[in-house]
């Protein structure tokens, strides 16, 4: 069997910088082992699979290299550059997923992609895992947590840029992941993600974790509308706002590979 495969730079406007994801549309579902395989040999931070239910509704999957992942940003905002620049969709989408309930998408003039996410502001921690604290080269002033991920906020920018971590420490917060973060001098604020157990060691850029990284940068800064850096060796930049219940993260894609894949 021979698949069209796209690999789009999500979160940047430059080849080589934000958070690559591998974009496989299909007709229908392969096996979830063959999925997880084709990830795997991908070895990018995210591999999704769309499945058109009809008209601009999709179903959209997302695998790691290590396993299927309930919720993605990046690998959403690359399938929906891939659908809007070279499959013809020219209406708002809606992607239907296993976890976070339907994410509408659409672009903008500019070529922007705003994916609408559930609000999924994280709440304060008081009994703080010791292995979270050990796991991590400099200790948080502040740590809190949502569905996805413990939020370590950090004094500086420059902490963020320079904290380390111990895989196997964070390894045991599993299935949460870690995300550092500390307001920003140049954007609102910064961060960096950590997931050992569920993709690797660090995620270049992480879309799904703004949806609730924005909302708490919200209320701490006093406004609605913010731009943060995922302070990665490669880079991204996000666009977020708050609308209700809901966190509108938007960003830029550009494509780096178009082919196809025989399984």
């Amino acid at each position: 069997m021979e698949l069209e495969i796209f690999v789009v730079d999500a979160f940047s406007k430059k080849r080589f910088g934000g958070n690559s994801a591998a974009v496989i549309v299909v007709n229908d579902w392969l096996e979830v082992a063959v999925m997880q395989s084709i990830a795997a040999e991908n070895n990018l931070s995210e591999t999704a699979f769309v499945k058109q239910l009809g008209g601009n509704r999709y179903f959209i999957r997302w695998f790691s290299p290590l396993t299927e992942i309930d919720f993605c940003g990046h690998a959403t905002l690359a399938s929906s550059y891939v659908l809007f620049n070279y499959l013809n969709v020219r209406e708002e989408i809606h992607f239907e997923t296993l976890e976070v309930g339907t994410l509408t998408v659409t672009q903008e003039a500019d070529s922007r992609i705003v994916m609408s996410f559930p609000n999924q502001k994280p709440e304060l921690v008081n009994d703080i895992p010791k292995n979270l604290l050990d796991g991590l080269t400099i200790k948080p002033v502040q740590v809190l947590k949502n569905r996805q991920a413990y939020v370590a906020v950090l004094a500086s920018e420059d902490e963020v840029k320079d904290i380390e971590y111990h895989t196997e420490l964070l390894k045991t917060l599993s299935p949460l992941d870690v995300v550092v973060t500390a307001q920003g001098s140049e954007y609102d604020f910064v961060s960096r993600y950590f997931w050992p157990d569920n993709g690797g060691l660090e995620d270049p850029v992480t879309g799904s974790i703004h949806a609730g990284l924005a909302p708490y940068w919200s209320e701490q800064l006093g406004k609605s509308e913010l731009v943060a850096f995922q302070a990665s060796k490669r880079g991204g930049v996000l666009y977020c706002s708050l609308e209700e219940d809901r966190v509108l993260v938007s960003g830029y894609g550009v494509l780096y590979l178009r082919g196809s894949i025989n399984i």
